[in-house]
């Protein structure tokens, strides 16, 4: 599920980063403007005359698109320039005729910026920067060979920053070279690739071998790495596993936002170490810690460590308190999480063997079960989820939220209107349960924005709602999918919900 944690990490990148901007699109600028606006009656026809286009879905009331529009048009002035040019593009798919756009390119959320190549018949994901000079850079080498040949000293001094793979050929032809470019053309989104005859034009690694080899730069651990076997799969796995950090930082620095992203999407296991930098077993803790992350290095584990005083978003996120640093968390797959409070620096490396082993128990974050749950929408938290849902017998609609979710503060007040309709109706629950401070632990329900809103039966069939956010319209959803085998006279009252479906269905915000 590496897309659902490349999701939810952005949840903290939001919170670590977002702030508050003008309505920058609303404003219309006297000055030339080089991106070019599309929407569903030219789109296809501009993105089938280039060869290489490059396109921002957006939406007009997003704060991270209003912040790059000024950053994507400057680039795009200065790309414009470029020999041949290079075309950046937008559209607005919250508007409505432009919706099916977004679906055909599986929009999850903004701004989402896709390179589009031969006409529109091949589309990758944008995953470079996001202010002007960083986006020209990257555009530049993408819209070039997948890898560029080396053939001086200055070229590679040029070409090789922060990450970046070198093949070294005795002759740039064969098995080994065609796999290797196949592999740059698949991964030129994520990584940097370059190829030479000449070993010693490189600024660092032995300089007398003349190939079949990968050479791999970075500007962390041991600053390089070479690696010989050019199977696909098993470079493909080479480089993932050695382009991020042995122990990824976490904390606010933009430079470290491209490794915490490949860490927190990366499939492998996910330990995390929160501990707070000022106190005296600061150093010892982190030492221990990268001790235990080279011990376990090739067995499927990532590490990440954090200070729990600039991480305090991160704590929260994870449900975590600073009373309970330094702790040790490991996430597996997203649904199941393992934590150490208060861990010592010898205890780091028994309890991660304990975890391998199978001995450690599985942690829910759950607030606690409400005393009282009087009001129309019953609070549903992770560890009264079995008794209202699934053990209640009856039909409950479950709304999944956040409270910082606009989306989910518009539709509050709807749902009570629901819940208020069904207080005579004993075989109707209206809940809500708060995702961002209990976990789901059962894997039945996938929520991948807020808010989403499921119907679970008495019976125990599920029913995602996507209609529209009405009083009338989720009425008419739940008297359509619930069970009634147990009573006759259960319509609730001032309904008058029309049963014709609905076409459009109401955005979430993103995790």
């Amino acid at each position: 599920m590496a897309s659902s944690h490349l999701i939810r990490f952005s949840v903290l990148v939001f919170v670590l980063f977002s702030a508050s901007f003008a309505e920058i699109y609303a404003d219309k600028a006297e000055a030339k403007e080089f991106v070019l606006t599309l929407d569903h009656s030219n789109f296809s026809d501009v993105v089938a005359k280039h060869d290489f286009i490059v396109v921002e879905f957006y939406a007009p009331w997003c704060g991270h698109c209003m912040k790059l529009a000024p950053e994507y048009e400057k680039a795009a002035s200065i790309l414009s320039s470029h020999d041949p040019p290079i075309v950046l593009a937008k559209i607005d798919v919250n508007e409505e005729s432009n919706r099916g756009l977004a679906g055909q390119f599986e929009i999850r959320g903004f701004p989402t910026i896709k390179i589009l190549r031969n006409g529109g018949k091949s589309s990758q994901d944008y995953k470079g920067p996001r202010e002007a000079d960083g986006i020209v850079d990257y555009l530049k080498q993408q819209n070039g060979p997948a890898s560029a040949e080396i053939k001086s000293a200055e070229d590679a001094s040029n070409l090789i920053k922060d990450v970046f793979i070198v093949g070294i050929f005795p002759k740039l032809s064969g098995e080994e070279f065609d796999n290797y470019i196949a592999l740059a053309e698949k991964l030129r989104s994520d990584y940097a690739f370059g190829h030479t005859l000449d070993a010693k034009l490189l600024p660092r690694g032995e300089t007398s071998v003349s190939g079949p080899i990968v050479r791999l730069f970075k500007p962390f651990d041991e600053l390089f790495v070479d690696f010989k076997d050019f199977d696909v799969a098993k470079l493909e796995k080479f480089i993932e596993e050695s382009s991020i950090p042995l122990v990824t930082v976490f904390d606010n620095d933009p430079n470290n936002h491209i490794y915490l992203s490949k860490f927190f999407s990366s499939s492998n296991d996910k330990a995390m170490l929160f501990l707070n930098y000022t106190t005296e077993a600061a150093e010892s803790l982190k030492l221990k810690y990268r001790e235990v992350a080279e011990q376990y290095k090739g067995e499927g584990i990532s590490f990440l460590i954090g200070d729990s005083q600039s991480g305090e978003a991160a704590l929260k996120y994870f449900g975590l308190k600073e009373d309970q640093v330094p702790v040790l968390l490991v996430q597996k797959s997203e649904k199941f999480k393992y934590v150490k409070f208060n861990v010592e620096p010898e205890q780091i490396a028994p309890w991660l063997k304990d975890y391998k082993n199978g001995n450690v128990p599985q942690y829910i974050k759950s607030e606690p079960i409400p005393e009282s749950n009087d009001e129309p929408v019953k609070v549903v938290v992770a560890d009264s989820l079995q008794d209202v849902v699934y053990k209640s017998g009856k039909n409950v609609l479950l709304e999944f939220y956040s409270p910082w979710c606009g989306h989910c503060k518009k539709l509050a007040p709807i749902l009570e209107e629901v819940a208020v309709s069904y207080e005579s109706d004993p075989n109707v629950v209206i809940a809500k349960f708060d995702a961002s401070a209990n976990d789901i632990t059962n894997g039945e329900f996938e929520v991948r924005g807020y808010p989403t809103v499921y119907l679970r039966t008495a019976s125990g069939k599920l029913v995602d709602y996507n209609g529209d956010r009405t009083k009338e319209d989720i009425i008419n959803f739940i008297e359509i999918n619930r069970d009634k085998t147990e009573q006759v006279d259960s319509e609730p009252k001032d309904t008058e919900a029309d049963s014709k479906p609905k076409d459009s269905k109401p955005a979430k915000d993103e995790l």
